[in-house]
């Protein structure tokens, strides 16, 4: 981070995408976004808005937007917002650099079963490696509302350097150097809002959806305890503060197509938008194979596998899981 031309640079140009550009252009001078969409380039350049993914907000005139993937080599830091799919093809594609890598994406690759902290160690061993994982919605952070967020990354220097290199008055950063705990309460979350949607689509009630966000959480700890992540992660912002969030507002990408499951659509028809990426959809037959393989019981996330696979009904899934044998919390 010698000086750069842009001290910081977005890779994605999606609602979180352009949301993070927005809080980093309050205390950096020149801001870089790259997106894969050429209007939405245009528009950012020319309109100050990005009307496909986060229209109503007019973006600072220091933010500047590129189609160009070669040009966030001039960033001293890049935030990776791509979906998690897609992760793995974006760091092979950026040119050389040193720059420390901030991974936004939450998701589980599907081939290999990686954390993208892993993918990234991977694909770019020579770049330092953090996530930044928490309870956000795009819209309220673009919107300068407070907002707490983890930021893991296994040194600590690194990661004071990092948290001052992002923090603001409205958007605070907690260092972790629990990285696995931080990517496994992200993406395991997602696949529980899908749950929490189908309840409210298919109108089970409060009760129901309080249940369900409590046993999902207890599945978050027995899936991230089994691949390394302390509990005291998985209890905070990156873990049980973004489940709260996503799984309580249909703002939740992946909450609302939960709830159109719960209405009866298809996923096949509520996955057809491209503007949006419910990541929960991707991450949940990666992550009950995952859990499978290590022995750990999610039967909330095989329900919504189900589901997404039209291999059973809501009323199926529902009378299954409160059917299952009477046993101790835990």
């Amino acid at each position: 981070m010698n000086d750069p031309k842009y001290p910081i640079g977005i890779i994605g140009g999606g609602a979180w995408g352009t949301a993070l550009a927005s809080v980093m252009a309050q205390i950096h001078p020149q801001v870089l976004i790259w997106a894969r969409e050429e209007d939405v380039v245009n528009t950012i350049n020319e309109t100050r808005e990005n009307s496909l993914f986060l229209s109503g907000f007019t973006l600072a005139p220091n933010i500047h937007a590129t189609g160009d993937l070669a040009a966030m080599g001039a960033c001293g830091a890049l935030l990776i917002v791509t979906p998690a799919q897609h992760v793995r093809a974006t760091l092979a594609a950026l040119p050389p650099s040193e720059a420390p890598l901030l991974l936004c994406a939450k998701g589980i690759e599907a081939d290999s079963q990686m954390l993208m902290s892993d993918i990234a160690a991977d694909i770019r061993p020579g770049n330092p490696v953090a996530v930044l994982s928490g309870p956000t919605f795009a819209h309220e952070v673009a919107a300068g509302k407070p907002t707490a967020i983890t930021l893991a990354t296994a040194n600590q220097a690194m990661g004071a350097v990092l948290m001052r290199l992002i923090a603001t008055p409205h958007f605070r950063p907690y260092w972790s150097d629990d990285v696995t705990g931080a990517e496994i309460g992200g993406a395991v979350k997602n696949v529980l809002a899908i749950g929490c949607g189908v309840v409210d689509g298919a109108g089970l009630g409060l009760n129901a959806r309080a249940s369900l966000i409590a046993r999902g959480f207890a599945e978050i700890q027995r899936y991230g305890l089994a691949r390394g992540a302390r509990p005291d992660t998985l209890a905070g912002l990156s873990g049980l503060g973004d489940l709260v969030l996503t799984c309580s507002s249909e703002n939740s990408r992946n909450f609302s197509l939960g709830r159109g499951l719960g209405q009866g659509r298809s996923a096949t028809d509520l996955l057809a938008d491209r503007r949006t990426v419910a990541e929960g959809a991707y991450t949940a037959p990666v992550l009950l194979k995952s859990a499978q393989e290590l022995g750990v019981d999610m039967p909330i996330v095989a329900a919504v596998c189900a589901l997404l696979e039209g291999a059973a009904t809501v009323g199926e899934v529902t009378r299954a899981l409160l059917t299952r044998p009477l046993k101790a919390e835990s």
